[in-house]
């Protein structure tokens, strides 16, 4: 006779992961805001920005947005060694980013 299943443990380990997962996730939020130089704005600017990209439907600004995150992605992967230049270079994608939010035509 095989040992019935305990659902109750199943439950809480599968909660357990989730939470891990979440707590995770807003990590990996956070170090992208700093890795980006976003960590500069204040909250209600970084919240604004991010809604306006949320709300934001135009298959062509999102495309672009996507290739310009890989690209960061793929310089910060290549100067992983220097970290005075992944600063600088952080410092110099955020303001290029700002105007980008494309707060104004995005919200249009």
């Amino acid at each position: 006779m095989r040992k019935p299943r305990d659902f109750d443990a199943e439950l809480k380990a599968l909660e357990e992961k989730a939470r891990q997962i979440k707590v995770s996730k807003l990590q990996q939020l956070g170090e992208l805001v700093i890795a980006t130089g976003a960590d500069a704005l204040s909250a209600d600017e970084l919240a604004g920005a991010l809604i306006v990209l949320a709300e934001t439907k135009d298959a062509g600004k999102r495309e672009a947005w996507a290739k310009r995150g890989a690209a960061f992605f793929q310089g910060r992967s290549r100067r992983t060694a220097s970290a005075p230049d992944r600063d600088a270079g952080g410092a110099a994608t955020q303001p290029g980013g700002a105007p980008s939010a494309s707060g104004g035509a995005g919200a249009s």
